[in-house]
């Protein structure tokens, strides 16, 4: 679910999503329309799993959650409906309901009200831990705030889950909603550590959405020395990005104040037992590195990710198809070290592997142009067009357009935008404009 090393990844550069409005005119919504339909004549809750095609969390939850008798009782007991957030129904829902990570789970009344949401990939246990908790609770975010205002073990109970539904929706607006309880109230919450932890996670979002350095600098220390588990390297990202423009010596501290307990969690949670593994060991594995690389230790941080595309080629190698989201960390940790006569030999085997959608056609296409081939890129992002559709369609464009221009084939890019454009219609705005723009 994570944003490291911008640019690296799509789109979430690893993770996120624009949230901005993303189409003119609201799509037909088929897929949601006919879920909330059957909900009503079930009386059962929907759950929306909003994902997409290239989204390597998504690959982690298909295979190892989403599966088996725990997943089959869900769906008994929900109406499921999957939403492709490259599709212009499902981008203009994710837009609407403030869905700012892939994957994420809300889970809606028949009636159509959020009860909650879980936030990316989750371990087994996790994940239905949470679920069974929203479906058992039937109470809105409103019924929870409500419960807050009153007194004892199932108002401090309120509180925490009202802060986490906060926190899941990317809304710093918890923090506002907190500040209108009573005083008194307050101090009491104030005592409990998992609503400390949210109010101070909450500030570093707020911060880090206003860029604000110095709130981002002074929470961050808070923020870290919480009981974090394998969300650590998400609050990392979120500071690293809001002080990205400082100079090196002011970050350095903070960076070195996380080299022990992320090396931890690297070695327990991914090098450590399987039983015990983080959901999303890429983000480690990356948070880690990206510490290593803020404290100079650059030696460490390329050891780190050789014993990363170790791990996952033991697992992975011959059988790519079985775990996309190994088969896709290792060509994540290769890319990262620019080791490209890897990425050549795995690229192709990704591909064959998976064959029926754009994404490692395009993924290999994109990274071939950065190396500067611009006549081997467009030969893989002539094989991801066929595939790709929606915004991704424009995403494939774009990078076909800059190959075709620095092989001087102007003309022939302009047929491409011309042809993407048509093929899109009113949608996703942002996203043709910039094709545009790439002319």
């Amino acid at each position: 679910m994570r944003r490291l090393l911008r640019g690296l990844m799509l789109p979430l550069s690893g993770l996120l999503l624009s949230v901005s409005a993303q189409a003119a005119d609201k799509p037909d919504t088929p897929t949601l329309d006919a879920a909330l339909k059957t909900a009503v004549e079930r009386k059962a809750p929907v759950l929306i799993d909003f994902q997409a095609p290239w989204c390597y969390s998504c690959y982690y939850m298909a295979r190892h959650v989403l599966v088996g008798p725990k997943w089959h009782d869900i769906e008994q007991r929900t109406v499921v409906v999957e939403l492709d957030a490259d599709s212009p129904e499902g981008a203009y829902w994710k837009t609407l309901w403030g869905v700012k990570a892939l994957p994420s789970y809300v889970i809606l009344k028949p009636d159509g009200a959020e009860l909650g949401r879980i936030l990316a990939e989750q371990r087994p246990d996790e994940f239905y831990a949470q679920v069974n908790q929203i479906l058992k609770r039937s109470t809105t975010l409103d019924d929870l705030k409500a419960a807050a205002a009153g007194s004892g073990a199932t108002a401090l109970k309120a509180v925490r889950e009202a802060l986490a539904v906060y926190r899941a929706r990317y809304d710093d607006g918890g923090l506002a909603w907190y500040a209108t309880l009573p005083t008194e109230a307050r101090k009491r919450y104030d005592a409990d550590p998992a609503v400390a932890l949210l109010i101070q996670r909450l500030k570093l979002l707020k911060a880090s959405k206003a860029n604000d350095v110095a709130a981002c600098q002074s929470i961050a220390p808070v923020v870290f020395a919480g009981d974090l588990s394998c969300e650590r390297p998400y609050e990392i990202d979120r500071w690293a990005v809001c002080t990205d423009g400082l100079p090196e010596d002011q970050r350095k501290a903070v960076f070195q104040s996380q080299v022990a307990p992320m090396k931890q969690l690297a070695d327990q949670r991914v090098f450590g037992s399987r039983n015990a593994i983080c959901a999303d060991q890429r983000s480690v594995v990356l948070a880690l590195a990206d510490v290593y690389e803020g404290t100079g230790q650059f030696a460490e941080r390329d050891a780190l990710l050789r014993k990363a595309v170790a791990q996952v080629a033991a697992r992975a190698e011959g059988k790519l198809a079985d775990d996309r989201n190994a088969a896709d960390n290792w060509r994540v940790f290769l890319e990262v070290l620019k080791d490209n006569a890897a990425l050549d030999a795995l690229y192709p085997k990704l591909i064959a592997a998976y064959p029926d959608d754009y994404v490692y056609p395009f993924r290999y296409g994109r990274n071939l142009l950065e190396r500067g081939d611009a006549a081997r890129a467009l030969l893989y992002l002539e094989q991801a067009s066929a595939k790709a559709y929606g915004q991704n369609r424009l995403k494939v464009a774009e990078q076909r357009v800059k190959a075709l221009k620095l092989l001087k084939r102007d003309a022939d890019a302009r047929v491409v935008v011309a042809e993407a454009l048509k093929a899109n219609g009113p949608w996703f705005p942002e996203d043709a404009a910039r094709l545009k723009a790439a002319l």
